[in-house]
């Protein structure tokens, strides 16, 4: 079954969810998601990739003129970041015990997410 452009990827990445940017020019920089693209697989994360903007005079901001905000990255651009082991790493999802599924630290066994029950 041929899938249509609009289709939804499932991202190994979540809102907030801790994470650290493994590649380009802003290499190195942690920081929380701020919002998830799962169309364009592209994510926003807190203080990293700060792009100008132009913007007319509004409500909102009276004054216009340029604005700083994140930009997005590409998801293959970031990895979780484990605060248990301290180092950036792959996902493996497993299910539970009590029912549900959850995403786990392939290094530690840390569980980031439980979903469902």
């Amino acid at each position: 079954m041929k899938q249509s452009n609009s289709a939804r990827k499932k991202l190994h990445v979540r809102k907030g969810d801790q994470v650290i940017v493994i590649s380009g020019k802003e290499k190195g920089k942690q920081g929380a998601v701020l919002k998830v693209d799962s169309k364009n697989s592209r994510v926003i994360i807190e203080k990293v990739n700060f792009v100008k903007r132009h913007t007319r005079p509004s409500q909102s901001n009276p004054q216009g003129g340029i604005v700083e905000k994140e930009g997005s990255i590409h998801s293959s651009n970031v990895m979780l970041w484990c605060g248990k082991c301290n180092q950036a790493t792959r996902v493996k999802r497993e299910e539970l015990k009590e029912g549900g599924k959850g995403r786990v630290c392939r290094n530690c066994g840390e569980m980031f997410t439980v979903k469902g029950k």
